[in-house]
């Protein structure tokens, strides 16, 4: 924590006899002065996460905040449980820079309060700029070094592993494995701006947690890129553990638009260095790729289990489609009519050609499931006692899953 910010804020707060808390420009929590009396939900959640949630954020900024020049009164918002506030941004030569806030609980600051605060915020301009500089450079440099990693050249990887033990970035190398991070609009929706600055906090908190010195972020065209170092040796979490906990600080980022948005987290195998991280992170990507196209297989995709699918993710459409691998099934898949049909093939397959297992999975009568699979065999030209035959099935079926011609309805 910067030494100069919290002289500074805690003198402010002394001054006016209140406690004041500091954001910059993201409503991330930068330093703020001892809390006594009255607090609210949204002030203890912020000095607990470091960071604002979106609705409150949404809240503020309806009131102006971010072309405000002079302080400004946020009312009280109960079904945020926020208690009214003054909010006095913090501006470096016309660039904003952050806010101080002061809850006005019991009685709202008198003018010379304000004043004494608005005296203050040129002292606290400078040294919030002077952060917000070293910040960024540490930020920009560590983002650059996670893209090197990235790189196609192993000679450019190797210096960058170098540099970054001898800069003690890292605290050693050895296995590393990357995560990515992907928020998936529902249906009919777009992602609006917000979707980066949620995903950088999420990746942030997720760091912080496993150790910042553990650990790589980057954000990646519309994902989330963590590269992990480690595992569970020396109490630090796996790779498993460590992208259930992004998914949920993701989640909670995006806050009540959550429902308008799916989090899905790509998990790549475990490489024995940090310079080999690149293959992981191809997995990695593939697998969230693999997960926003089939929901089914849940929030978070290990590349290890993807099954047919690792081949499938890395097959170019143009190469192979459904209509190649069986021209019988891109018939059936056709016509909405056939969905139960497919659905019904589905489980055969992939329950091994049991039938009894199949009427039980799918709660039917076996009379029911043998004319199903008779008129898969009629409509589709096939034989269901070849087993070439249900291999291009199965195959086909699942390619029809990754390219979104099939379905299911579960």
């Amino acid at each position: 924590m910067n030494l100069e910010l919290q002289g500074i804020v805690d003198t402010m707060a002394a001054r006016v006899g209140r406690p004041a808390l500091i954001e910059d420009g993201r409503h991330r929590v930068v330093v703020y002065s001892e809390h006594t009396g009255t607090m609210d939900d949204v002030r203890r959640s912020s000095i607990l996460r470091r960071h604002t949630t979106p609705e409150v954020i949404s809240w503020f900024r309806g009131f102006g905040i971010m072309k405000a020049r002079s302080p400004v009164r946020i009312p009280a918002c109960p079904e945020l449980d926020l208690l009214p506030r003054l909010c006095v941004p913090i501006v470096h030569q016309d660039r904003l820079l952050g806010y101080v806030w002061f809850i006005e609980a019991d009685s709202g600051m008198t003018e010379a309060d304000i004043d004494v605060v608005t005296r203050a915020t040129g002292d606290l301009s400078l040294a919030l700029y002077r952060e917000s500089l070293l910040g960024e450079l540490a930020s920009q440099r560590e983002a650059e070094a996670a893209r090197t990693l990235l790189s196609e050249s192993a000679v450019t990887r190797e210096e960058m592993v170098r540099s970054l033990l001898a800069d003690g970035v890292v605290t050693a190398d050895g296995p590393a494995t990357a995560i990515v991070a992907q928020l998936v609009p529902a249906r009919g929706r777009m992602l609006d701006g917000d979707a980066g600055m949620a995903l950088e906090q999420a990746l942030v908190a997720t760091r912080r947690w496993v150790g910042v010195r553990d650990a790589l972020h980057l954000l990646r065209h519309d994902q989330g890129v963590l590269l992990v170092r480690g595992g569970q040796a020396g109490g630090r979490p796996s790779a498993e553990t460590a992208a259930g906990y992004l998914r949920e600080s993701l989640r909670n980022a995006v806050g009540a638009a959550r429902e308008a948005a799916r989090v899905v987290v790509g998990i790549g195998a475990v490489r024995p260095r940090l310079a080999e991280a690149i293959h992981s992170y191809d997995e990695a990507v593939q697998a969230a790729r693999v997960g926003v196209r089939l929901p089914a297989l849940g929030p978070l995709i290990t590349w290890a289990d993807l099954g047919i699918y690792r081949m499938l993710s890395q097959m170019d459409g143009r190469h192979l489609d459904v209509a190649t691998v069986h021209p019988g099934l891109h018939r059936l898949l056709g016509d909405e009519a056939n969905q139960a049909l497919l659905e019904t093939l589905e489980a055969y397959l992939d329950l091994a050609g049991n039938a009894h297992a199949t009427a039980e999975q799918l709660r039917l009568h076996r009379t029911t499931l043998y004319y199903r699979l008779h008129r898969v065999e009629q409509l589709a030209e096939t034989d269901l006692k070849d087993g070439n035959e249900r291999l291009c099935l199965h195959l086909g079926l699942k390619l029809a899953r990754l390219s979104g011609d099939y379905r299911p309805s579960t």
